[in-house]
């Protein structure tokens, strides 16, 4: 008897699993479309190095334009973009000024920073009427590195001391 069951539960998942042409049947299919997307924004980012003018001579007569530094930047491609360079920590206006802080009175020196080697156009951060930078358009996601030309005036009137300031350098896009 027992035979005879397992014999007609084995008949019965073949007929289950085996056509009548002798193939497997399928268990059934169905199929739909996925949707993936993404959208690219607008980006930069922004690092800068230093404009060290190294020593300055205030008897000399020329002034020192050994300060040379940069402005580097990353953009999404084909983003138009500007670059300001604020006026500093101890500026009056327009006018830059590095600042000594071990006399404990504060001497100001005073200097500029230009977008071209020959230090005629002042580089600012589009307030009080002054200038930013606005490099060419790029059609890739490369670092560009744009020079800051330093000068600092012939001739002033400050003690021999170390002098810095820090300028807030922005890109906008």
């Amino acid at each position: 008897m027992k035979l005879t069951k397992l014999f007609l539960f084995l008949a019965s998942i073949s007929a289950l699993v085996i056509s009548s042409d002798g193939s497997a049947l399928a268990a059934g299919s169905s199929t739909a479309n996925l949707p993936v997307s993404a959208t690219v924004v607008k980006a930069c980012s922004i690092r800068t190095t230093a404009v060290a003018f190294g020593n300055y001579d205030p008897s000399a007569s020329a002034a020192n334009d050994a300060g040379v530094g940069a402005v580097i930047i990353r953009c999404t491609p084909n983003t138009a973009t500007t670059i300001g360079l604020g006026f500093g920590q101890n500026a009056s206006g327009t006018q830059r000024s590095m600042k000594e802080t071990t006399s404990g009175v504060g001497n100001l020196l005073q200097y500029g920073l230009f977008s071209d080697s020959g230090r005629t156009t002042a580089w600012g951060d589009g307030t009080l009427s002054s200038l930013v930078f606005t490099p060419p358009v790029k059609g890739d996601n490369a670092e560009y590195a744009y020079s800051v030309y330093g000068r600092i005036p012939a001739l002033q009137n400050v003690p021999d001391y170390a002098y810095n300031d820090l300028v807030l350098a922005t890109v906008n896009f």
